[in-house]
């Protein structure tokens, strides 16, 4: 037989508050989709460490031009030629301004009559101009190609791809075809063919990145496309007579911001190395005008005895581009829904 409960009035009392269950709590905070992006992106501490370095390369390299006088980073001075560092206050050999000449130290500043109150923290160049005045100037030239082939990537190549997606058909066969013949051509060809008609230089550099840099985009952009036009919001807008451009930039665009924020964070550090490459073989920007690609190749011809010529201005670059670099994947790990946990 089977056992009959007994039930009291006891079983029926409400719980107490301590011991009440809310089902409808929630278990994680309400956040926007950058408030969560931000959040992903800063437990990842290389790529945090990555941002500071940048912003403060950036504030070094802008903040510093009122300071820092023009005519000597292409004047010559002759009598402080090839010094080494010297940081006021610090002993270790090599940044005191002792040179190590036949396996001894050797004080180039007093050697040379330097004055007291005079010193370059980085050393000076084989004119005898300011090493660390250079770099900084040639970083804030690295960093404005950087800037150029991002206004590129940001008006031609993410118009052209959502053009190309949108449109679809003929009109996109065709816009796939000019960029491939557009990738098709060396950017190292373009730029020596742009030296037929301009001067070696910045406005070279540009042109050779103008028509070439922002095909990636383009394509990544127009395949993103293909995808959204399809999406039930972008079919209700256009059933409610919204206009191509209008659709483009209320949907279309903020969907796409993840991919042009991170491929733009992997354009920068290759538009970087791009000119100091040119400037290095000689075709970008030359002396006595400065940057990374100049300083390096200026510091190459005195690597056997003054290796510090050519070492500052390397790990400047080398620390510029692993901090896009590492920026970059941060970004496309904060930005990409699939690695969310």
């Amino acid at each position: 037989m089977e056992e009959k409960i007994k039930l009291n009035s006891d079983s029926f009392q409400p719980l107490a508050k301590s011991e009440s269950l809310d089902n409808e709590k929630i278990a994680a905070p309400s956040l926007t989709f950058l408030q969560d992006a931000w959040m992903r992106l800063k437990k990842n501490k290389g790529a945090v460490v990555s941002l500071f370095i940048v912003l403060i390369m950036i504030v070094v390299a802008f903040g510093s031009t009122p300071f820092i006088d023009h005519n000597s980073l292409v004047k010559s001075a002759p009598k402080y030629a090839n010094l080494p560092a010297k940081v006021p206050g610090v002993s270790i050999n090599g940044f005191n301004g002792k040179l190590k000449v036949a396996g001894k130290w050797v004080d180039e500043y007093r050697q040379n009559n330097v004055p007291k109150d005079k010193y370059f923290v980085l050393g000076t160049d084989y004119l005898g101009r300011s090493l660390a005045e250079r770099i900084i100037y040639g970083t804030k030239i690295s960093l404005i190609v950087a800037l150029v082939a991002t206004f590129f990537d940001l008006t031609i190549g993410v118009a052209y791809g959502i053009i190309s997606g949108w449109k679809g058909g003929r009109v996109d066969t065709i816009m796939q075809r000019i960029i491939e013949i557009i990738s098709s051509v060396p950017n190292l060809v373009i730029v020596v063919l742009m030296l037929l008609v301009l001067k070696p230089g910045m406005t070279s550099i540009i042109c050779a990145i103008a028509i070439s840099s922002w095909t990636t985009m383009a394509r990544m952009i127009r395949a993103e496309t293909l995808s959204l036009k399809s999406q039930e919001y972008v079919l209700a807008a256009r059933t409610l007579g919204e206009s191509p451009l209008k659709i483009s930039l209320k949907h279309l665009v903020p969907n796409l911001s993840s991919i042009i924020i991170i491929q733009t964070m992997y354009t920068i550090p290759t538009a970087i190395f791009f000119e100091a490459f040119l400037s290095f073989i000689g075709i970008g920007i030359s002396s006595p005008q400065t940057s990374l690609g100049v300083l390096l190749n200026d510091g190459q011809k005195n690597f056997q005895f003054l290796p510090y010529q050519m070492w500052y201005p390397a790990i400047v670059l080398c620390v510029l581009m692993i901090a896009f670099n590492l920026l970059g994947d941060g970004l496309r790990d904060a930005f990409d829904p699939k690695t969310r946990r």
